[in-house]
C-alpha cells in the first residue's frame, strides 16, 4: 500500500517527537553537567566541564561506584545462573508441578517494587539481619531473578529438543549434552539476561532504598543530592552512570557478535 506524502510525513513528525520525547530529558541532564551556574538555567551562558573532573576524583562518587557495580555484578552472574536453570526447569521437562512453579517463579515481577523492598527489609528485620549492601543483592535478586528466567526461558523454547535427544543416542552424558547442547544454544539468551539483570539492578532506586541500610548505591546518593545539596556534580555523575550502561550495552553486542560469529565459523567448517 502507497502511503500518501502527508502521511509520510506525518509519521516522520510523529517519529521525531517521540525520540524528542524519550531523549530530551537526557539531553537536559548533559547540559547541566556542563552549565558553570550552580542551577540551571536556559541559554546557559557558561560552559565547565570541571564538575566531571570532580566526579572523577571525588572518593565519595568512587566508593558509591564500588558499591554499585559490586551489587550489579553479583546480581547479574547469580541471576544468570539461577535464570539458566529456572528456564530449563519449566520450558524443556515435563514434570507434575511445572505450570504452578512457572506462575511462582513469574510473581515477583509484578509487585511494585516499593512493596517488595519494604516486606524484604521487615523480613531482613524478624530474622536479624542488618541491612547493608550484601542484603540489596538478594533483595535484587528476588525481583531480577524472575526477569533473566523469562528472558532465557524464551530462548529455551524456540529450539528444538530433538537435539539434546540425538546427542543422547549417541552416547552423551548429561553434564555433556548440557555443556556441548543445551549451554551454546543458550548462551545468547543468557547474555541477554545477564546485560538485561546488570542493567536494572545498576539504576534500581525503590529496592536499594529499603534494603542497603548504612550503605548507599549511586541512585539512592543522586536523590539524596536532588533533594538537598544539589550542584552541577549530581547531572555529571548521572552522565556518567549513563555511559557506564552504553558501554556495558556495546560490549554485550560485541559479544553477541563473536558469539554469532564463531558458530557460523564452526557451521561452515563442520557442514
Amino acid at each position: 500500500m502507497k502511503m500518501s506524502r502527508a502521511a509520510r510525513a506525518a509519521l516522520y513528525l510523529y517519529g521525531i517527537l517521540t525520540i524528542l520525547f524519550l531523549y530530551l530529558p537526557i539531553i537536559s541532564v548533559g547540559f547541566a553537567s556542563v552549565s558553570k551556574a550552580r542551577y540551571l538555567t536556559f541559554p546557559i551562558k557558561r560552559y565547565d566541564t570541571k564538575w566531571y573532573g570532580k566526579a572523577i576524583e571525588s572518593s565519595t562518587v568512587q566508593d558509591l561506584l564500588w558499591t554499585s557495580l559490586s551489587v550489579a555484578l553479583l546480581v547479574t552472574v547469580i541471576s544468570m545462573v539461577v535464570g539458566f536453570f529456572g528456564a530449563l526447569a519449566f520450558a524443556r521437562y515435563q514434570w507434575r508441578f511445572r505450570r504452578t512453579f512457572q506462575k511462582l517463579v513469574l510473581l515477583p515481577i509484578f509487585f511494585p517494587q516499593a512493596v517488595l523492598g519494604l516486606a524484604l527489609l521487615m523480613w531482613f528485620n524478624a530474622l536479624g539481619i542488618i541491612p547493608s549492601w550484601k542484603t540489596a543483592v538478594v533483595a535484587h535478586l528476588v525481583w531480577i531473578s524472575p526477569i533473566t528466567t523469562l528472558i532465557i526461558a524464551i530462548r529455551a523454547y524456540s529450539f528444538d529438543p530433538a537435539l539434546e535427544e540425538a546427542a543422547r543416542d549417541m552416547g552423551a552424558s548429561t553434564w555433556t549434552v548440557l555443556k556441548e547442547v543445551t549451554g551454546p544454544l543458550l548462551l545468547p539468551g543468557v547474555v541477554s539476561a545477564g546485560l538485561f539483570a546488570f542493567l536494572l539492578s545498576w539504576g534500581n532506586f525503590p529496592l536499594s532504598l529499603f534494603t542497603t541500610g548504612a550503605d548507599s548505591t549511586l541512585p539512592e546518593w543522586l536523590y539524596a543530592k536532588m533533594v538537598s545539596g544539589y550542584s552541577p556534580l549530581v547531572p555529571s555523575v548521572g552522565i556518567l552512570s549513563i555511559a557506564t550502561s552504553i558501554v556495558l550495552l556495546l560490549c554485550g553486542v560485541l559479544i553477541m557478535w563473536l558469539l554469532r560469529t564463531r558458530n557460523k565459523f564452526f557451521s561452515a567448517h563442520t557442514g
